[in-house]
């Protein structure tokens, strides 16, 4: 159960704090239970109206731990590491990386052998319980494994996968949310050029593309059977997407991609 975890997140930022906020919606958590730390945590002590103990000391929070998540910059992990390490017992704490990009090997460097650790990629979508969390993890016990579902499928669901597609469930998880969003943005400008108002242009998109989404998860179809249903022949829909394609539409797409996890291997 959630609230028997005691949970650490070391370097709270736009990650860990819509971890935060997922965690907070959920009944059975106990916001003491909660450290988050900042190096300058003024613009998270809001948090300390709802329970949750927030300081600048990494030390005490990792002691006070069962799980111990890093939402740090990459080039900090090495040094927060070396810093809690005295306060780490690899009985007792199971660390989790944020970061993109430091390898398993990597923490190891610093930590010691024994210690649980995973890798974890979730995306902002946490804040409202609706993230997916690709999850690898060694040296981990059926206990600590559940622990960290635990967590994770507080804010949406979790998927465990092979360390080697870490940084492409990074594009395509955490990335990906930009992707979307910069999608709706232009259905929303085309919206506003075709006669409607922005807030408008907004709902209907928004509904849009939560109902397509829907779609594929509950059918558990292929986008193009449900395309086939929306596209009449000489429709204005096929229309449509024969311009978007012609414009170059999916190549785009998939060229961004690729682009973002190229950009990764090379860090």
């Amino acid at each position: 159960m959630l609230k028997d975890i005691k949970i650490a997140i070391i370097g709270c930022g736009n990650l860990g704090t819509s971890i935060v906020n997922g965690l907070l919606e959920q009944a059975d958590f106990q916001p003491q239970n909660l450290h988050v730390t900042k190096r300058n945590p003024e613009n998270l002590l809001y948090l300390q109206d709802k329970g949750v103990r927030v300081h600048s000391d990494n030390l005490i929070a990792a002691q006070e731990a069962d799980l111990v998540i890093l939402g740090v910059k990459p080039y900090n992990v090495s040094a927060i590491l070396r810093e809690i390490k005295p306060a780490l017992d690899p009985n007792k704490q199971v660390i989790i990386s944020l970061a993109t990009g430091i390898t398993l090997d990597e923490m190891y460097t610093v930590l010691d052998p024994q210690t649980t650790v995973f890798r974890a990629m979730p995306n902002i979508a946490a804040d409202i319980q609706e993230s997916v969390t690709c999850i690898c993890g060694r040296n981990q016990s059926e206990s600590s494994e559940e622990k960290v579902k635990q967590l994770f499928n507080s804010i949406g669901f979790s998927i465990t996968i092979d360390e080697g597609l870490m940084e492409a469930a990074t594009i395509l998880g955490a990335c990906g949310i930009a992707y979307v969003l910069r999608f709706m943005r232009a259905m929303i400008q085309g919206g506003i050029q075709i006669g409607f108002d922005a807030k408008t242009a907004s709902k209907i998109v928004n509904q849009t593309v939560k109902g397509a989404a829907e779609l594929m998860i509950q059918k558990q179809i292929h986008p193009e059977e449900a395309i086939d249903k929306v596209t009449t022949p000489k429709g204005c829909t096929i229309v449509g997407l024969n311009e978007m394609e012609h414009q170059g539409f999916s190549a785009a797409m998939v060229r961004g991609i690729l682009v973002s996890f190229e950009k990764i291997e090379k860090k």
